[in-house]
């Protein structure tokens, strides 16, 4: 290293594993980007998507200025002028329309950002608008409502415990790629590698020979959106041959003798058919799972993203509970994060559970799930007339443009908005819609703190990152662009005081926090508290507020070694809390207190479950799943040029038997159609793919006109979400089914 040159530390915000960087720095650039070695959770592991971090902050066609359009074309505008024509544009509409006449799309990187995490859910308090959407619903929400209904809220997610299991169960995830999902776990080739060296194994069941079923110990081939099948077949077999076990979990889970009922028509004979997998293998799935000392279930997008997301994730954890294998250790266990989990709100072993269904969608009225609708129902509510139509839009890191089903129609329906505003780094596939863009910094200008992804850690740890570089003058920091939006909504003008807004935003929080009872900080005087945070502002100020009052905090001095960011910003290469312990009963927040095993929404809906045909019925007929790349986790990757070198990735896979059977050829085109719409894609020949099954990865279909994404259009691709269907969803939680779509294909 030269004289020139400094190191930095920084947590990657590119994907759920929050790698450890050591990136050294001249100046402006970025010299070297490699994993920490002395991060105390990833330990030096990082994948190419963390090495793309130098090229993102440079990248030419990342904006740096406001954009507005005017005639048709995107000018660069100052903030005041980008403001001013959003308080322009936007307040006829909310005066003449009302609060629901505005639209707002989260999309993923919101949760891999600080600033759009905490201060986008302070927007929405004060527009306070019914028609609120998040990638959420064509990902994870089945996970989520399933886990609310058992444990109490949304985000209490068992994960594996992958370092001391031995044997891990996967149905529908691919953690080689992901690097976990709705699972932090940096290092999961290392990790499942120490498994299998300790004699562990690992089963993938999966429709694709994935990276993580080449290295798993067994690969079961299953058919699309199958696997809640499956895993009631193994349920079944629990129960049917004396293998339950629910162990110090007795006394506190109910439910268990509606579920034994209700799984009664799905012996492994009457699944097999419909899943395609043998009903020996179930039992056999069963019994391993039964009998390994510490053994775990684990399903993800693959299980989420189809016909039946809730009832498959539910019994995910079913399964887990009735091996006894649900908050042991090397089962699947609760992590306790250091800051703003819900389960570590209130009082322990209680609390009112989770509601669905408070409104419903104007036009289809599908019910809404975790204060969001399916957001399937976007274009519609567009499109159809009504004085309370969707009018305006907001957009904040996302592109459901393509990563929403339909994907022709939505952007159809983006044009007849009568007013759009983005924050966003690109113009892109979406934001070309925009009346009005405002660009967010490069995360290498912003500190960063892990709010989600450390509620789904393989190991408890806390880590907070400082800005790596000092942020261009004038360029505002995202939470101080989103408090400017929530002023101009509540009619205080795009001159609002926004640090009034933010000291708002921080009292309101303390106030909560010393009036409740279970709070370590209960009783305090607000105002002495306030004034011991008063040396900071935005998410920094509501982070050292949380990890001050959390659990394992310094609780404002009444435990001197308790946590706060100042301790933490000491510790660069972050805090270990140590591995996963049980939490049963105290984070559990069911109105009985107890692991509500049987809701009764889930269960309903095994009646819908058992009417599903055997696959024979299709008579041959095609269906189309997703993958994903390690080098692709959003659509904006694409324009980041380290990580689209090596072949192309948008291909179709298809089977050698089916490509005969429709005289498809290695790359050559094909055309695939369904009801929402065609593409034509290249095609790749593979026994990866099950016969019967195609895969065409998302995040592509980067040939819109006015996108400025001068890498990705080099590659276009075909977008996958123009095949999926915007009325096939998951009735319980609105996810749309992205996997086990129907399809035909022809060569071209």
């Amino acid at each position: 290293m030269t004289p020139s040159q400094e190191k930095k530390l920084r947590v990657c915000p590119l994907c759920e594993a929050t790698c450890g960087l050591e990136v050294t720095i001249a100046g402006n650039e970025v010299v070297q980007l490699r994993g920490d070695r002395h991060d105390v959770f990833s330990q030096g592991f990082i994948c190419p998507k963390g090495t793309a971090l130098g090229q993102l902050h440079t990248d030419p066609d990342r904006l740096r200025t406001p954009l507005i359009r005017r005639h048709g074309q995107f000018v660069p505008v100052s903030w005041s002028e980008a403001f001013a024509e959003i308080e322009r544009r936007l307040s006829p509409i909310l005066a003449e329309g009302g609060r629901d006449a505005i639209a707002v799309y989260l999309g993923n990187p919101v949760v891999h950002n600080l600033s759009l995490m905490i201060y986008s859910q302070v927007l929405l308090r004060i527009l306070r608008t019914q028609n609120v959407y998040t990638a959420s619903t064509v990902d994870q929400i089945p996970k989520q409502l399933a886990s609310g209904l058992m444990f109490g809220t949304f985000t209490t997610i068992a994960v594996p415990d992958i370092d001391r299991t031995d044997y891990l169960l996967m149905l529908g995830a691919n953690p080689h790629v992901s690097n976990g999902s709705l699972w932090t776990v940096p290092d999961f080739p290392g990790r499942l590698a120490a498994l299998q060296k300790r004699g562990g194994r690992c089963v993938v069941v999966d429709p694709r020979r994935s990276r993580s079923a080449e290295k798993a110990d067994r690969h079961i081939f299953i058919l699309p959106g199958t696997d809640a099948h499956l895993l009631a077949g193994i349920a079944h077999t629990l129960f049917a041959e004396g293998l339950v076990t629910l162990g110090r979990l007795e006394p506190h889970t109910s439910g268990i003798a509606e579920v034994e009922a209700a799984l009664q028509s799905f012996p492994p004979e009457a699944v097999s058919p419909v899943c395609g997998v043998p009903s020996e293998t179930i039992r056999e799935l069963a019994r391993e799972l039964a009998t390994a000392e510490h053994a775990v279930v684990y399903g993800r997008i693959g299980t989420c993203t189809q016909a039946f997301g809730t009832v498959a994730s539910w019994l995910v954890d079913v399964c887990n509970v009735l091996s006894g294998n649900l908050d042991e250790p090397g089962g699947a266990m609760f992590p306790k994060a250091a800051a703003l989990a819900a389960n570590t709100f209130g009082a322990p072993g209680v609390g009112q559970g989770v509601r669905t269904g408070r409104r419903h969608s104007r036009v289809r009225g599908a019910p809404e799930v975790q204060g969001e609708l399916p957001v399937a129902c976007l274009a519609e509510e567009i499109e159809s007339a009504g004085d309370d139509r969707i009018r305006a839009l907001i957009t904040v890191a996302g592109n459901p443009a393509l990563s929403t089903p339909n994907a022709t129609r939505l952007q159809k329906a983006l044009d007849q908005l009568e007013f759009m505003v983005s924050l966003d780094l690109y113009l892109n596939e979406t934001t070309q819609h925009a009346d009005v863009i405002l660009p967010g910094r490069s995360p290498l200008e912003d500190s960063h703190f892990d709010v989600v992804f450390n509620q789904f850690a393989c190991r408890n740890n806390v880590r907070f990152s400082p800005p790596v570089f000092e942020a261009v003058p004038d360029h505002p920091e995202e939470w101080e662009t989103l408090l400017r939006l929530a002023g101009i909504v509540n009619g205080q003008g795009p001159d609002a005081d926004i640090e009034a807004l933010d000291g708002l935003v921080i009292a309101s929080q303390v106030q909560a926090a010393v009036g409740a009872d279970a709070s370590p900080i209960h009783g305090r005087d607000a105002g002495e508290i306030l004034s011991e945070l008063a040396n900071r502002r935005g998410p920094e100020r509501v982070i050292d507020f949380a990890l001050r009052s959390g659990p394992y905090g310094d609780a404002f001095g009444a435990r001197p070694d308790g946590l706060s960011l100042a301790r933490l910003e000491a510790q660069p290469h972050g805090i270990d809390l140590g591995a996963l312990e049980p939490r049963v009963p105290e984070l559990l927040r069911t109105p009985s207190g107890k692991i509500e095993l049987a809701p009764e929404p889930i269960l309903a809906d095994l009646d819908r479950l058992a009417e599903v045909q055997p696959a024979a019925s299709r008579g041959g007929a095609l269906v189309l799943i997703g993958r994903r790349s390690l080098r692709s986790n959003n659509s904006w990757m694409h324009n980041i040029p380290v990580l689209m070198t090596g072949k192309p990735r948008c291909t179709m896979h298809v089977h050698p038997s089916d490509a005969q059977r429709l005289g498809l050829e290695a790359g050559a085109l094909a055309r695939v159609t369904s009801r929402a719409g065609s593409v034509d894609v290249p095609v790749e020949v593979t026994d990866a793919i099950m016969p019967g099954v195609v895969s065409i990865p998302h995040g592509w279909g980067h040939d819109q006109p006015e996108s400025r994404l001068g890498v990705a259009a080099e590659r276009p691709g075909v977008n996958a979400n123009v095949l999926t269907d915007e009325f096939e969803l998951d009735p319980l939680s609105g996810n749309s089914v992205l996997n086990g779509v129907p399809v035909s294909v022809q060569a071209l």
